[in-house]
């Protein structure tokens, strides 16, 4: 059989992975809101690949809070206006040449409400239909194998504290079960933002299995409802470096 596949040198690898806006609060206790793509799930913890010296790291090194706001292709136009812009003053030269700008109200930019938390000091945004509050668990470094970028990006484990989600998204007969047949994620792929498909292409085996055999001590962790103050392991690096830009790919 002759093999369809040609190799290629694609500048970014975002095969397509669910678009998140990251609240954080900022020093002076205005919030941030920021639309990121490099994320994933274990379990009540998220995985999220941040440029460390940007707004939202920063926040959520001094803080160690914040809240993953899940959009669905409803709220798209909210994620493209809140693109290309940084809550950090002093834009790094990369994002100037990329014609970021510096933008200290991403809520109202947005079109989006903010509405209190339970567990952390972070707003969530009330338009997204699914908000996971967290705190930081841990930073841990990402290309510290080459010394032209070491430091420069993070991954951030945080631990989901509380899950609100649209009462519309349930599964019918359930209390704490999401139907994916309901929940529609904003999708970035390469760039674009597409949704997904309401219909089950086949039936799944792994479906077969009850979610709680997955349930993890976290989940009880999260119902003590406290306030959570910010003791985590981080690297202690924050990342700046004027004379370095990330550069990925």
């Amino acid at each position: 059989m002759t093999d369809p596949h040609v190799t290629i040198e694609p500048s970014i690898l975002y095969l397509g992975t669910p678009v998140v806006l990251i609240s954080t609060q900022n020093e002076d206790g205005t919030a941030n809101l920021a639309p990121m793509s490099s994320a994933w799930w274990l379990g009540w913890r998220c995985m999220l690949g941040l440029q460390t010296a940007s707004q939202t790291p920063q926040n959520m090194i001094r803080t160690g809070q914040c809240v993953l706001n899940l959009p669905s292709p409803k709220q798209a136009d909210a994620v493209n206006r809140l693109a290309r812009l940084t809550g950090t003053e002093t834009i790094p030269e990369l994002k100037k040449r990329l014609g970021y700008a510096y933008e200290p109200s991403k809520f109202e930019v947005a079109g989006l409400t903010p509405i209190a938390s339970q567990t952390v000091s972070a707003p969530r945004a009330l338009e997204c239909p699914i908000q996971l509050e967290a705190v930081a668990a841990a930073q841990h470094g990402i290309m510290d194998d080459d010394p032209q970028v070491a430091g420069l990006p993070s991954a951030f484990e945080v631990r989901i504290t509380r899950v609100h989600v649209h009462s519309s998204l349930l599964m019918d007969g359930h209390e704490n079960r999401i139907d994916p047949a309901k929940w529609q994620p904003l999708i970035m792929n390469f760039q674009k933002l597409y949704g997904v498909s309401s219909t089950e292409i086949v039936p799944s085996r792994l479906a077969e299995i009850e979610e709680k055999a997955y349930r993890m001590p976290d989940v009880d962790r999260a119902r003590d409802g406290v306030l959570e103050p910010a003791r985590w392991h981080h690297t202690g690096r924050d990342g700046y470096d004027p004379n370095k830009d990330l550069r990925l790919g």
